[in-house]
């Protein structure tokens, strides 16, 4: 199994401060900038497409209020810090594009994150959230949301509402099953899944028909469900480490699969570590044109 996100992480550790090396003294950027009389926004990039602003690795447990003037940023990295909160004033970065808040010990976001309309990429992975707010349903422009290492079970109905999102990663949480509001985002062309705590895959899947990745790897998943075999834009499946013991006869759909996959990054069928029963074992060994047509031949049997 894979590994499942540590408890001890999404507890809190030592008072709020500003960790700066022992010895020395050290301003960060931005108090250099105010210090010196200059206006914060000369610390904004301004690159050909995005106006974008960035304090990554800076060992904060607290944002800078100046950030919340700074209306024109467009992307925002906050990454790797020691954030415990994102302010509700977030919402006032209404021309936010891409927010990166990977790394941190967010146990939740705030309301007022809906009111991000232009958002079109979230990363909130590696985290502690337990919840997420149903005002994230609001950012209807959201094409790309990483929630995976967190301490998610579920999902708000309304995140059936991000009709343009396509790609959505859930892996590293404890989810039991799917959720179902994920079954209505008919744009979806990439779902991470893996390691979590899923025994099956609905039969709604199938909903998903323009799918093109999905990973489940690291679950303790008992079956291939047939419906899988219907997602025929699939040129990536994992399923490796789970349960499965026996393969659909309808496989052979999956043809843009084109092969029997052993590197994680390879597209093709990932079907290693399972116990599939006999003949099965030798005929993966044979690769997927192999195996397809031994199951096409028995199902016409």
């Amino acid at each position: 199994m894979g590994a499942k996100p540590s408890s001890a992480r999404c507890k809190d550790k030592g008072p709020r401060r500003m960790a700066f090396p022992r010895g020395r003294q050290q301003f960060s950027p931005w108090d250099d900038t105010l210090l010196s009389g200059k206006d914060p926004r000369s610390l904004l990039k301004r690159g050909m497409r995005h106006v974008s602003f960035s304090l990554v690795t800076k060992g904060m447990t607290d944002i800078p209020d100046f950030l919340w003037g700074l209306s024109e940023v467009q992307k925002l990295n906050l990454s790797h810090n020691q954030l415990r909160a994102l302010p509700p004033e977030v919402g006032k970065l209404s021309r936010l594009v891409v927010l990166n808040l990977c790394g941190n010990r967010l146990r939740s976001l705030p309301r007022e994150i809906g009111l991000l309309k232009s958002l079109k990429v979230l990363f909130v992975n590696m985290n502690c959230l337990t919840e997420l707010p149903a005002e994230l349903s609001a950012c209807r422009s959201l094409e790309v949301l990483s929630l995976s290492h967190n301490c998610l079970s579920q999902l708000p109905a309304s995140f059936a509402d991000l009709s343009r999102l396509r790609k959505l990663n859930l892996s590293n949480n404890y989810f039991a099953h799917i959720p179902l509001c994920v079954f209505a985002l008919k744009e979806l062309d990439f779902l991470h899944v893996g390691s979590n705590r899923l025994e099956n895959i609905a039969e709604s899947i199938q909903c998903l028909v323009g799918l093109q990745i999905f990973i489940a790897e690291s679950n303790n998943i008992h079956a291939f469900p047939r419906s899988l075999c219907l997602l025929t834009s699939l040129e990536l499946l994992n399923l490796n480490n789970n349960d499965i013991q026996t393969l659909p006869d309808e496989l052979y759909l999956l043809w843009r699969l084109g092969r029997i996959a052993w590197n994680p990054m390879d597209k093709g069928l990932h079907i290693s570590h399972n116990p599939l029963s006999k003949p099965l074992p030798e005929l993966v060994e044979g690769g997927l044109e192999m195996l397809c047509s031994y199951l096409k031949d028995k199902k016409h049997s």
